[in-house]
């Protein structure tokens, strides 16, 4: 599984599956960008800036926003990832027509922050090829609009706010993407660090609670690598560890997550499987490695922590170590 780079996945974003209190950012932003749209064009209705104003095309934008963004808050944490570019590209287009009716040059160019702020939108929840997409529909539909709309003299400041939104969102969507690998991958091993695997874990154990649909977790600890790292060195020591990641990652199917709890120990998510399946995934993991490794594993039941989940797998590596020191 990838890391959090859709939206909301941050690590240090909180989101309704998490704290169960209130939006996750992405959706509160959406709506927030809806209803703010929507009660703007609602005082443009009440308040024209002009005799040529479309009232009638305000009040049915105010609508249309204030609805969508009350949709969107009422889906909550459940709103899906392509119902949130379908709610982006809504916004843009309702701007476009905006644009396009606007009775004054001071209209559109007004129009040109709304622009920007829908590229940082863009960029802070979504992936940088998706962030591009969303804020060239956004500029080529209102810009398209502008150009429609009766009044003249817009050119230079439209064209000002169009680079701005341009540059604006390249530049944090790449910042963006580089603070959210930094927050979320270990930089010895390159899987996902313990706060970037715990928060994708807990959002999944959410899940599966809602779905009924099995989920297991398991935690890998490598036998001997302390005798490793004395006998050859702490360099050798992180060697291991990058190989032995590596390999892993390889092996693991496209959903499960591996990540690095903390020196030898490694944990993996594995949504949508029971415990033979774990077993089956497991499997896979051993051979061509140059060091041995402990497993136990855990799956989950209805009303599970993460933190409980974990103790239990802990447990079960611990009684499997002993048996083999026993046996």
């Amino acid at each position: 599984m990838s890391l959090p780079g859709s939206p909301a996945d941050l690590p240090g974003d909180m989101d309704a599956e998490t704290t169960g209190s209130r939006l996750p950012p992405h959706v509160g932003l959406l709506v927030l960008l809806h209803g703010a749209g929507g009660l703007l064009c609602a005082v443009g209705a009440l308040r024209p800036m002009s005799p040529d104003t479309p009232v009638g095309l305000a009040w049915v934008l105010a609508a249309v926003g204030l609805t969508v963004a009350a949709l969107l808050g009422t889906a909550g944490d459940r709103l899906p990832v392509p119902a949130q570019h379908a709610a982006l590209a809504l916004f843009s287009l309702l701007l476009a027509l905006l644009a396009a009716r606007s009775a004054t040059a001071q209209g559109v160019v007004g129009l040109g922050p709304v622009l920007i702020c829908t590229g940082l939108y863009a960029a802070h929840f979504l992936s940088l090829r998706a962030a591009r997409a969303q804020v060239l529909l956004a500029v080529g539909a209102a810009t398209l609009g502008a150009l429609a709309a009766h009044p003249a003299g817009f050119g230079l400041p439209w064209a000002i706010a169009v680079l701005a939104a341009l540059v604006l969102t390249e530049a944090h969507a790449r910042l963006n993407g580089r603070l959210r690998t930094q927050a979320s991958v270990d930089p010895l091993t390159g899987v996902a660090n313990r706060r970037a695997w715990e928060a994708e874990a807990t959002r999944g154990l959410a899940r599966a609670a809602r779905t009924g649909e099995p989920l297991t977790v398991a935690i890998l600890d490598l036998d001997g690598f302390k005798a490793v790292n004395d006998r050859d060195g702490h360099g050798a020591g992180d060697r291991l560890l990058r190989q032995v990641a590596s390999a892993w990652r390889t092996r693991l199917r496209t959903s499960d997550l591996l990540g690095r709890y903390g020196g030898d120990e490694f944990v993996l998510y594995l949504p949508g499987t029971d415990a033979r399946a774990a077993e089956d995934v497991l499997q896979r993991l051993h051979g061509g490695l140059p060091v041995g490794w402990s497993v136990g594993t855990a799956t989950a039941h209805r009303g599970d922590s993460l933190t409980e989940l974990l103790q239990r797998a802990d447990v079960r590596l611990y009684e499997g170590k002993r048996a083999r020191r026993q046996a």
